[in-house]
């Protein structure tokens, strides 16, 4: 291996999803578009949430709250891909590149914590009816959003200072059109032994846990659903986790998969192409997820707009 030292080491290039400039106009288009409906969604989700006085129960403050951090995560890498784009630049500088993997591995993490609290929300709210206002309280949907934020915050700060001690050699292309940790490792010239077992012993504990935490919740439900006589009571209580299970779906879905396909394969394109599923894609449709089937927040979002329309 090449020495160097990562003092001297003052930018990286982030090779995108592709480096044909024909197809860089329709990227930006593309990505462009996604961004926009992305924020502009899941900030109608928010506002219709806030407005809406039938809304303020802990399912739709868990949404709210997730809705919040999809803004977060799309925002963390869109704009700096769109703006390489139209300057027909690649560089990220190295404090940017840190920065980047801090706040995606932050946000990440605390849609992986929220989606836990929402799959314990629908668990109470179907197997213990008759507690679940005792038991889903607004301080207790605070106290477990906060330590998941929390844990979170810490996560990413604790691979951002490990990348801290690398140092790098003279090839600084990322294959990706952000700054992602895995790639950014196989950058480094020096031992990164420690930061592949932190990377691996955090996604077993943050990702394999917590899904676990879902699957046992979603057992429980639908044992209890099971034992509901009439068919319209269980249609009812499975529509009620559908859009849930469609978001933990692709969510979980996309975020192993590029685990995987990092591993199993010596394309780091098609990587690339997969965290857009969860930083881009995801996060994108999740308003749409959470709204089209459900007659309360479509009801929501009609008011929302109308007195919008209204003040104008």
């Amino acid at each position: 291996m090449k020495s160097g030292n990562f003092s001297a080491t003052t930018e990286f290039l982030l090779l995108g999803l592709s480096e044909d400039p024909q197809l860089q106009p329709l990227l930006f288009c593309v990505f462009l578009s996604m961004y926009l409906v992305s924020v502009f969604g899941n900030l109608l989700i928010i506002l219709a949430i806030v407005y809406d006085s039938h809304l303020h129960t802990p399912m739709y403050f868990f949404l709210s709250n997730l809705s919040f951090v999809d803004i977060c995560l799309t925002s963390t890498t869109v704009p700096k891909m769109l703006v390489n784009i139209q300057t027909q630049s690649k560089s990220i500088s190295y404090t940017g590149c840190l920065t980047q993997i801090c706040f995606v591995l932050t946000f990440a993490g605390s849609e992986n914590g929220i989606l836990v609290m929402m799959a314990f929300d629908r668990f109470v709210a179907i197997c213990h009816p008759l507690r679940y206002k005792a038991i889903m309280n607004p301080k207790l949907c605070r106290l477990l959003v906060l330590p998941s934020f929390l844990i979170s915050v810490l996560d990413a700060l604790l691979h951002t200072l490990m990348a801290l001690r690398l140092s790098f050699c003279t090839d600084l292309e990322i294959p990706h059109f952000f700054c992602e940790l895995a790639h950014v490792l196989k950058l480094a010239c020096s031992d990164i032994l420690i930061n592949n077992i932190l990377v691996y012993l955090v996604t077993s504990l943050l990702g394999v846990v917590p899904l676990s935490g879902i699957i046992i919740s979603y057992t429980q439900i639908v044992s209890s659903v099971l034992k509901i006589p009439s068919a319209g009571g269980k249609y009812k209580a499975f529509s009620i986790c559908g859009s849930h299970l469609i978001v933990v779906s692709l969510f979980y879905g996309t975020g192993f998969g590029v685990y995987l396909s990092s591993a199993a394969t010596h394309s780091s394109r098609k990587s690339a192409i997969v965290s857009v599923m969860y930083t881009v894609v995801t996060p994108m449709m999740n308003p749409f997820i959470y709204s089209l089937r459900n007659k309360d927040m479509m009801g929501a979002l009609r008011k929302l707009i109308s007195r919008i329309s209204a003040s104008h």
